[in-house]
């Protein structure tokens, strides 16, 4: 029996992605129309895989593009792309994945198998989600336990 939640039980294996050869304006469209904060920049190696060799945040627009005073319009994903990822395996546990965030300071975090093909994304919403459901868990045996012991007490 398993008792930790690893990366591959809480990500999400429906990930935006984008290519770095794609218009810088026409990520920007795709975040905005998906709701996401980040595209994950693959390369294909066939139509089932893909391997993962950026990453696209909100913040590298704002802060590397726009705030540089960078003319977007003349500009590609791999332009403003993150390319040193850091990416998690299936089987590395929240703890791994939250001492990942601390160390590089980021929110999202792909997700790879071999080679590092693309499986899903893992975002610090996810793992406080997974977190807040083992808290609530260890709560409800606390009041339990607590309930059985008032009841078969004297």
């Amino acid at each position: 029996m398993r008792f930790t939640l690893t990366a591959g039980d809480i990500c999400s294996r429906i990930v935006t992605i984008t290519y770095p050869s794609m218009a810088l304006g026409e990520a920007a469209r795709l975040m905005r129309e998906r709701s996401v904060g980040c595209l994950v920049v693959v390369r294909e190696v066939s139509p089932e895989e893909s391997i993962v060799v950026g990453v696209l945040t909100d913040r590298d627009i704002a802060m590397g593009v726009v705030a540089a005073d960078r003319d977007p319009h003349a500009m590609r994903v791999g332009d403003a792309m993150t390319d040193k990822v850091v990416t998690a395996r299936e089987d590395d546990t929240i703890l791994d994945l939250l001492a990942m965030m601390r160390r590089s300071k980021i929110r999202r975090i792909p997700v790879t198998g071999p080679r590092n093909v693309l499986i899903g994304i893992v975002t610090l919403d996810d793992v406080l989600q997974a977190v807040a459901q083992q808290v609530q868990a260890v709560a409800a045996a606390v009041a339990a336990a607590t309930s059985h012991e008032r009841t078969t007490l004297p």
